[in-house]
């Protein structure tokens, strides 16, 4: 058995024993959520857990079927969170849809809510979607970080459209703090995607915010979007300096790229030596844009006294063989390791690699010189 699937199992003991659902599953990961909808049912279907019917009475009996809207008038008890955990999982439809009675005020099992809105039983999906209806709108901002990435992802299902579509109902019309809330603290990437959809959309984010969200956001998607939103909301002197100071660098040459717009084009020559390859392009770019040639730029740093670590291979992605690859042979015996490994990676790109050469390096001092060399080797 693999440790996640020992894992998953041991959260539907940890519930059995009663224990409160973050206890029991990282409530933070959708797919948990999720999973634990199918795990709890397999274990019920091969006897690893007793069904959830203790608490309910008369769903085995003669005439079940007119249960479908009375079975929560038949409950014993009020289930505690892990017991209605398990009812909400159970294989037995009408179970399932008992439980939805008591999820109303519920906020810990509001994740197992939207799992029920994409329901293959109708009857059970309608009761949940009742249940989001009511709950999503008022409910807190902890409740909706770890609900609503939980509805997105079952969105793509066959049945999950209709919590989709109520959740980006709220998210485009509802309470700017929500957006905000899953925006700015949701760890959830495509949730963020979400509300920053729905910030672009209704123009919730000057500038700033959106240069904000793009320099501070771990989610690709997000970077892209929020940066060219930035860029384009044409107020250089907000965004800029913020763009640039990320440390991504997507969104670093989303700010080299504003450079040019706003005319600043020789501020970009720093960034010629960026640890990004694609913000040094986009450096070289605005400084072409600017009439500047970035190659002669990249010649005068590695000819320089202070050679900037990434001059040469910036040197070696734009400059010409027969011109630059004696200088960069030259740099590999400089004395700034980091230096050397950027002058052979720059060979490399120029298709230079001297084989000898590239072998002595291999007893370098500098890791990533050894590393370089290795690549330029063996590719």
């Amino acid at each position: 058995m693999t440790h996640e699937a020992e894992s998953r199992r041991a959260a539907v003991r940890r519930l059995e024993r009663g224990a409160p659902l973050h206890r029991a599953l990282d409530v933070t990961r959708p797919k948990a959520w999720i999973r634990l909808d199918g795990d709890v049912r397999h274990a019920v279907r091969h006897g690893a857990l007793a069904p959830s019917h203790g608490w309910l009475t008369g769903v085995h009996g003669p005439g079940w079927r007119g249960l479908w809207d009375r079975a929560a008038d038949r409950v014993r008890e009020t289930p505690d969170e892990a017991r209605l955990a398990l009812a909400l999982c159970d294989p037995d439809g009408r179970i399932r849809q008992a439980a939805l009675a008591h999820a109303a005020g519920r906020p810990e099992v509001l994740p197992l809510v939207a799992v029920r809105a994409a329901d293959w039983v109708q009857p059970v999906r309608a009761r949940a979607l009742a249940v989001l209806r009511e709950q999503l709108p008022a409910a807190s901002h902890e409740s909706l970080a770890v609900t609503a990435p939980v509805i997105l992802r079952l969105g793509r299902r066959l049945r999950g459209g209709a919590a989709a579509e109520l959740l980006d109902g709220l998210l485009r019309h509802g309470d700017v703090a929500r957006v905000n809330t899953l925006l700015l603290g949701c760890p959830d990437g495509p949730t963020r995607r979400a509300a920053l959809s729905a910030v672009l959309d209704r123009g919730l984010y000057g500038g700033l915010g959106l240069a904000l969200v793009a320099a501070g956001d771990h989610d690709p998607v997000v970077q892209e979007r929020a940066a060219s939103a930035a860029v384009a909301a044409d107020e250089p002197d907000a965004t800029v300096p913020v763009l640039l100071g990320s440390r991504f660098g997507r969104v670093r040459a989303a700010g080299v790229t504003a450079l040019r717009g706003a005319g600043r084009h020789a501020e970009a020559e720093p960034y010629l030596y960026d640890r990004s390859g694609r913000t040094r392009a986009c450096a070289r770019w605005v400084l072409r844009q600017g009439g500047r040639d970035p190659v002669a730029a990249y010649r005068a740093a590695c000819t320089g006294p202070d050679v900037p670590d990434r001059a040469p291979l910036g040197l070696g992605e734009c400059g010409t063989r027969s011109v630059d690859a004696p200088l960069l042979r030259e740099l590999t015996a400089h004395g700034g390791g980091r230096v050397r490994a950027s002058a052979v990676a720059g060979l490399r790109l120029l298709d230079a690699v001297e084989p000898a050469r590239m072998r002595a390096l291999l007893d370098d001092p500098e890791p990533a010189v050894v590393r370089e060399a290795k690549r330029a080797l063996y590719g």
